[in-house]
């Protein structure tokens, strides 16, 4: 089986993948400074508890967006899966799109893959929302070219600033206000209303504008384990795909191998 891994700037997922069909995740916090002994104790109890073993897995796929945890990850696969990881974006499981911006080698390579994924299951042309770190709102047009995108600041990384640089504000939870009133008559309530409608707003409004700039049909695929919570109050998203870049890693290892 496929571990396909996905090193974020806050978690890195572990999935196991059997074809397309993924078969157990996991995530940890991303931390440079990891060792590949700690993930392999980690991953190996993990693995017993869903009835694996290490030897089930023949073969690793990395996508990363943090450089200094890559190492540890190769590490990992040598020593304890007895495999050498492919990496994302490098051969033999380069991109296979066009990366039509001014710095192609800037592009993460979650958005990358992402954008390969979302095309293989939807067709024309599509934005790509991912909720992380970063909320990344990404184009590609009906041939699958990558034509570039929106980085703003992630929901957590917005709240985190807010409680950090105002004293008297309380830290919340990331979760629809129980009212729709958008007058809060408290300063939770009113927290709740900012963070949570005005990441609507930003949302309805960032891909309104796009639309028009597109200038044809556009669907948009949201993906990231928040996309779930907006989606009950917006209308913009047309399809949910939670694992889109686990999706994509498996589906370039798997065109790498047909070859």
């Amino acid at each position: 089986m496929l571990l396909a891994i996905d090193a974020g700037n806050t978690n890195i997922v572990f999935a196991l993948v059997a074809g397309r069909d993924i078969k157990a995740r996991w995530r940890i916090a991303t931390d440079p400074r990891r060792t590949a002994d700690e993930y392999a104790v980690w991953l190996s109890q993990l693995l017993a508890l869903e009835g694996y073993a290490r030897s089930d897995v023949d073969a690793v796929i990395v996508a990363t967006v943090v450089p200094r945890a890559l190492h540890n990850l190769q590490v990992l696969s040598q020593k304890y899966f007895g495999t050498e990881a492919l990496i994302a974006g490098q051969a033999p499981v380069e991109w296979g799109i066009a990366i039509d911006v001014d710095e192609p080698a800037s592009l993460g390579a979650d958005r990358a893959v992402n954008t390969i994924a979302a095309h293989a299951l939807h067709a024309g042309d599509l934005i790509v929302i991912d909720f992380g770190t970063a909320a990344t709102f990404d184009v590609s047009d009906y041939t699958g070219a990558y034509k570039g995108g929106i980085i703003a600041p992630g929901i957590n990384l917005s709240l985190d600033a807010l409680v950090t640089a105002a004293a008297k504000l309380p830290r919340i939870a990331i979760e629809a206000p129980s009212s729709a009133s958008v007058i809060g008559r408290n300063t939770v309530d009113q927290m709740h209303i900012g963070i949570y409608w005005g990441y609507i707003a930003m949302i309805e409004g960032l891909v309104s504008r796009m639309k028009a700039e597109v200038g044809r049909p556009v669907k948009v695929i949201a993906t990231g384990g928040l996309a779930t919570l907006f989606e009950r109050h917006t209308k913009v998203f047309d399809a949910i795909e939670p694992d889109l870049t686990i999706q994509g890693l498996a589906m370039m290892w798997e065109k790498a191998h047909i070859r």
